[in-house]
């Protein structure tokens, strides 16, 4: 089963992983301006995400295989690998079980430790949407407010909207699925896991994902690691302060 992706530019080949209820979609703006910069940036949609496959596995180690599977389909070879959470998660699992694969790693907002669950509201918020009544996206809008106050999530979420057929909204996400193994999510990378490759972690500076104390585990799996702080921005670092995310890559490659 094959990944959906878009697919910008040319040069040394650059995926994209989205979090957790993403698409790659949500990444297109920076994707652009990475391939202006003379890569070709791959925005990947993991299983049971965005355009790309459902199933009811869903793991880190099924999301990796789906990534190597991906790699070899379009032959990318050195490739860069950027994750945002758990995209992030499904990046690390990657460059330590096909290190070869990478040049380097850099992960957006996430560190290798295992996160209890938080996403339960959301869930709840998303499996209230009634599509024989929701006939806009205003009107889905509407309930999603009742769960959710932050307008940004509402809107993030929304992207998952679309016409299945004509006059019939539904989600693009396989939400019976994600919501069943959403403690998967959260978990760590396995202790012995480690890749020695150039790697730059990125946290938001009002996120709290990256902890002070995470470096020193950070090291243990990836010894090359540098971690930088993005200022004014939270867990939606690359949307929040697209400019400084921006060149904080450019400048580690």
């Amino acid at each position: 089963m094959k990944l959906h992706s878009q697919i910008y530019g040319s040069g040394t080949p650059f995926i994209i992983l989205h979090g957790f209820l993403g698409m790659g979609d949500n990444w297109k703006t920076l994707g652009n301006r990475f391939a202006e910069a003379g890569y070709e940036v791959h925005l990947v949609d993991q299983r049971n995400h965005g355009r790309s496959f459902h199933d009811d596995e869903f793991t880190y180690a099924a999301m990796a295989a789906d990534l190597k599977e991906y790699v070899e389909e379009h032959k990318l070879q050195h490739i860069i690998l950027l994750g945002h959470s758990m995209g992030g998660k499904t990046a690390m699992e990657y460059a330590t079980h096909y290190p070869e694969d990478v040049e380097a790693l850099i992960v957006a907002d996430i560190a290798p430790k295992t996160y209890p669950q938080h996403h339960q509201d959301i869930l709840k918020a998303l499996s209230m949407l009634d599509f024989s009544s929701i006939t806009s996206r205003g009107d889905a809008d509407k309930v999603l407010a009742v769960y959710i106050k932050e307008k940004g999530i509402r809107q993030f979420l929304l992207k998952n909207l679309y016409w299945k057929e004509k006059g019939v909204l539904a989600l693009r996400m396989n939400l019976p699925v994600l919501t069943k193994e959403v403690a998967a999510v959260g978990v760590a990378l396995e202790n012995d896991r480690s890749y020695e490759g150039k790697t730059l972690f990125l946290g938001g500076e009002h996120s709290g994902y990256i902890e002070p104390m995470d470096e020193v585990l950070i090291r243990k799996h990836f010894p090359k690691a540098k971690v930088v702080e993005i200022s004014n921005a939270g867990h939606w670092l690359h949307a929040e302060n697209p400019d400084e995310f921006y060149e904080n890559v450019i400048n580690f490659l």
